[in-house]
């Protein structure tokens, strides 16, 4: 960057007012922290290492994380996507999803004699531990989630008998609890920051005495790519997250690009998904993806981008992330060996 002189600028003139759109410099806001979270990659690397060890067939119950280009990928490799553990032959190696599963899942591995990796996020796993806790000291847990979600399903099957579903504000007017004195409330890690509180300010109104979990359960990487999202909202005429449809924390980060006043959100799974008339008018967009993202899939939505002339791309940084998590400790045996003598039994 050259020295700065003390010679005073002409004062420029002002733009004319019916300028269009068109005249004014197209440019891309970029949001960081930006696709893979800490369980994401390690749940990817984990299928991955257990193709490199073992061989294929690696089955993997459920999309080890909810986005199309990364299965595709690790299916091309040899891992095998199925619905349930029973599907799979005995004597194979099968891994759970970064979602979690229920312990119900587990024993279905143990019947059909298959060697397991759990590529639980570690943060899924602290909120089961805490449903399995609260449940043993006989609390009324409320999970806030989105029915039907498989990281709800996994931690609502922990403690069955003591966890009820709240899926929203709306919800909270059927709520009933044995003991308003005894109520704690949980949530899915990947629901919108803003969405959950407005839920659990509801449920304070209805069980002052509801008690909060230690720590936050909606994930760091969730909060921090929300956080971004608001600030793009604020700077762009248009967002794009890259991400899939069966991906909450992407469809969340899309809700809240359009609660932050944005006047056109969209999720995308690959740049060929874009229309081109969501550009008209436009001279700022945003751009960020799911936590479940590969940055390759952003590269191309800017190189897509750059063909039609936002060339001018600006990184918009809300947060830093360092986080890793150690990959699955199953990865540390000979599973083929083991399942091999499951068979025997």
């Amino acid at each position: 960057m050259g020295r700065m002189t003390a010679t005073p600028a002409p004062t420029p003139e002002p733009a004319p007012a019916d300028r269009s759109a068109t005249d004014r410099p197209k440019r891309v806001l970029l949001a960081a922290p930006r696709g893979y979270c800490a369980g994401v990659d390690r749940a990817v690397i984990a299928v991955e290492k257990a193709l490199e060890q073992y061989g294929a067939p690696v089955y993997v119950r459920h999309e080890i994380v909810h986005n199309k280009y990364v299965v595709q990928t690790l299916e091309r490799k040899g891992a095998i996507f199925v619905d349930q553990a029973t599907e799979v032959p005995p004597g194979n190696i099968v891994m759970f999803s970064a979602h979690g599963v229920a312990p119900t899942v587990h024993e279905e591995a143990r019947q059909g004699r298959l060697a397991t990796i759990d590529a639980t996020c570690p943060l899924v796993t602290k909120v089961h531990k805490e449903a399995i806790r609260y449940a043993k000291e006989d609390f009324d847990i409320l999970l806030i989630g989105h029915e039907g979600h498989e990281e709800v399903i996994g931690t609502s099957g922990e403690a069955p008998d003591h966890i009820q579903l709240v899926d929203g504000p709306e919800d909270v007017a059927s709520v009933e609890v044995r003991d308003p004195s005894r109520v704690v409330w949980l949530s899915q890690t990947t629901l919108s920051v803003d969405e959950t509180m407005e839920t659990v300010d509801a449920l304070k109104d209805k069980f002052p005495q509801l008690i909060s979990p230690p720590s936050d359960d909606i994930c760091y990487a969730t909060q921090n790519r929300q956080t971004a999202i608001k600030e793009l909202a604020g700077q762009a005429e248009l967002v794009i997250v890259v991400g899939s449809r069966n991906s909450s924390n992407s469809i969340r980060m899309v809700e809240v690009a359009k609660q932050a006043g944005v006047p056109a959100a969209y999720l995308v799974d690959f740049a060929s998904e874009i229309d081109e008339s969501w550009l008209e008018g436009v001279t700022s967009v945003g751009l960020s993806s799911g936590a479940s993202v590969p940055d390759v899939l952003v590269q191309e939505v800017l190189e897509w981008l750059a063909q039609r002339g936002y060339v001018d791309v600006e990184l918009v940084k809300t947060a830093d992330e360092h986080l890793t998590f150690s990959l699955p400790k199953e990865l540390r045996r000979d599973l083929r060996a083991e399942a091999a003598e499951l068979v025997k039994e």
